[in-house]
């Protein structure tokens, strides 16, 4: 499994923290050569050796146009797309939601990946992946977070779509949609909404954990070895997918 991306070349939107992060890492160890693309403040922490970092706002064409251009100079071609530039919002319900806010979530999570898709395209050739970072929010609402389930069933019409259009020339375009992921950032968020919860961090743990299948939740190492899967030769007759990385919540 080591040599399984072997050669790949690949570009990860969101590579310097969270999920994006550990699939740079990931990659690298299954060979894979690759660029993080990121804001340009998140750039200055450690990435793999090789890897190259380019900075990008994907809320704006032009930089996310510029910056896979240049991803693509760096290695003579694109092999593979890791759409992972995301932004969770803070609570709020339908009746109190900021529209500013909700542009801005919209502007990251839905149309970020749309641009992502938009100006990859051009560069890829057939064998080549697509994949995105969804959410179970993709598949169902939530009452807190109108903007993020939005974003997210955005972004699974867009690889469908994109999947359908992409197809004929041998490129594939799939999703991954985590549950509750096992970060610090999740447990941040959890404490941020200690007050309207009632719960602890380590009660809500608890509590999200009890709801899947597995009795605990998924890791970020788990979620970019299904990235991995999407993106190797192992999944050549999957396109237009969703796969859940969620511990089997019920």
């Amino acid at each position: 499994m080591s040599a399984l991306l072997s050669g790949r070349r690949v570009v990860i939107t969101g590579g310097a923290n969270g999920i994006g992060a550990v699939v740079a890492r990931r990659f690298a160890e299954m060979g894979a050569r690759g660029v993080v693309l990121d804001l340009p403040a998140a750039l200055s922490g450690d990435r793999p050796d090789g890897w190259h970092a380019v900075p990008v706002d994907v809320r704006e064409e032009d930089s996310v146009r510029a910056a896979l251009a240049e991803s693509a100079r760096a290695f003579d071609g694109v092999d593979a797309i890791v759409a992972a530039a995301g932004v969770v919002p803070s609570w709020q319900r339908p009746e109190d939601m900021d529209m500013d806010d909700f542009d801005r979530v919209l502007s990251i999570n839905a149309r970020g990946v749309a641009c992502t898709v938009k100006h990859a395209a051009p560069l890829l050739g057939a064998g080549s992946t697509i994949t995105a970072v969804a959410s179970l929010n993709s598949w169902r609402g939530d009452p807190n977070i109108t903007s993020y389930a939005a974003s997210k069933h955005a972004v699974l019409g867009i690889v469908r779509s994109a999947a359908l259009a992409l197809g004929p020339g041998g490129i594939r375009v799939n999703a991954v949609a985590p549950g509750p992921i096992a970060t610090d950032a999740l447990r941040s968020r959890m404490a941020s909404r200690q007050e309207g919860t009632g719960l602890p961090v380590d009660d809500a743990l608890e509590q999200a954990a009890r709801a899947t299948s597995l009795g605990r939740i998924a890791t970020a190492a788990e979620v970019a070895g299904t990235i991995a899967f999407l993106t190797s030769d192992l999944s050549s007759g999957v396109t237009g997918q969703m796969i859940n990385v969620d511990g089997g919540i019920h």
